[in-house]
């Protein structure tokens, strides 16, 4: 599930069918640094069944690239290990690395006493208790893997059907893979209340489909919005089914309040009377700035006509928000937070691409969305004859 642990994927692609694990919340997403200042001991304790005294173990980040590196330790003669270290954030996935032969996930949010027991060898199996966290994780992870063979059994009937020119045969093999499918995603649902606002509830949606489950999504999202706003994954989540929500045409606009250059707080709703256009734009944004200097001559034209623009940046480094400004001649509302593609607003509104426009009426209702060029300068000409 830009955008955790090892991302789910489909190693044999059904022909003509799609098993996707469709993410709104990936491991990657799961792997942000720890930055909260919420520090809860946690410890590692395993059995390695195929190794020898002496050989390395290692505490890596998990799914990042390159490799991080966390710490180290070596098998006693008992062919164990331990290790104990501080989560400072609400949650984090780590992966034991065994001698560089087997690596296995953990899904930990402080305060657990996780117990490993691994083969230790290539593609082999491990089992990990002390928390609900990793168990739900293992539940998942094997239905995944039982999907996926499955899938490839699957597709090779179906080529070999395909081949026969066999619809009847097709048809049932599609049957079969649908059926799987829905039966999977409903169990998966009917996980999500037990496993509440964890990092499991948050890997679990790698198997819900934005489009189809996206009231489960979000009705998930809002509780971790609630309930653990500090969590950094979840925050991520959040944002992300934000943006799928998104602002549709005819809705109010949700308010935005960020500061200006000068760092004092400007609200959207301070410009209530006028129609405004939301414009979402960074310095770095190529086609923002090459759109600019047709927004300058729009924004010229219409401004006495009771016409305004607030521009929200998704900048990350103010000298160069400011610099644009000038350059460009942009002499409308300015206000950003400088947090690039986390920026609160952007979220809200669903921005995943910029130039992004949103034309509001007097009232503060959105009534087109993303218009340019000769567009934009139209629908102004048609609302404030």
């Amino acid at each position: 599930m830009k955008r955790i642990f090892v991302k789910l994927s489909q190693n044999q692609v059904f022909i003509k069918m799609k098993y996707s694990l469709t993410a709104v919340c990936i491991l990657s997403s799961l792997l942000l640094a720890a930055q909260m200042p919420q520090s809860k001991y946690f410890a590692i304790n395993g059995t390695i069944k195929n190794a020898t005294k002496g050989e390395k173990v290692y505490l890596e980040l998990g799914g990042v690239q390159p490799v991080k590196v966390l710490d180290s330790t070596t098998l006693n003669d008992q062919k164990q290990f331990a290790f104990k270290r501080t989560e400072l954030d609400e949650g984090t996935v780590y992966q034991i690395n065994v001698a560089k032969r087997q690596r296995v996930v953990l899904l930990v949010e402080g305060g657990e006493t996780l117990t490993i027991t691994a083969d230790g060898v290539e593609k082999g199996s491990a089992t990990v208790t002390g928390s609900k966290n990793n168990e739900y994780y293992q539940r998942l992870m094997a239905m995944n893997l039982e999907m996926t063979e499955k899938s490839k059994k699957w597709q090779e009937e179906y080529a070999a059907a395909e081949q026969k020119k066999d619809s009847k045969k097709i048809a049932v093999i599609q049957q079969n893979f649908e059926t799987a499918s829905q039966n999977m995603v409903k169990t998966v649902k009917g996980l999500l209340p037990e496993m509440g606002t964890s990092m499991a509830a948050l890997f679990a949606t790698n198997f819900l489909n934005p489009e189809a489950n996206f009231s489960t999504l979000d009705s998930l999202a809002k509780r971790f919005e609630k309930e653990r706003p500090n969590m950094k994954q979840g925050q991520t989540f959040v944002g992300n089914i934000k943006r799928i929500r998104g602002v549709p045409v005819g809705e109010i606009a949700p308010e935005i309040t960020l500061n200006n250059p000068e760092g004092a707080p400007v609200s959207l709703s301070s410009l209530r009377g006028k129609y405004v256009l939301i414009d979402f734009w960074a310095s770095w944004c190529g086609p923002c700035r090459q759109e600019n200097p047709n927004v300058v001559r729009v924004y010229n034209k219409f401004k006495d006509k009771g016409f305004t623009i607030y521009s929200v940046s998704l900048d990350k480094d103010k000298m160069p928000w400011l610099k644009a400004i000038e350059k460009d001649s942009l002499t409308w509302t300015h206000v950003s937070d400088l947090k690039y593609w986390q920026s609160v607003a952007a979220q809200t509104y669903g921005v995943n691409g910029i130039p992004a426009t949103f034309l509001l009426d007097k009232e503060g209702r959105v009534i087109a969305k993303n218009l340019r060029g000769e567009a934009l300068e139209q629908k102004l000409a048609e609302v404030l004859k």
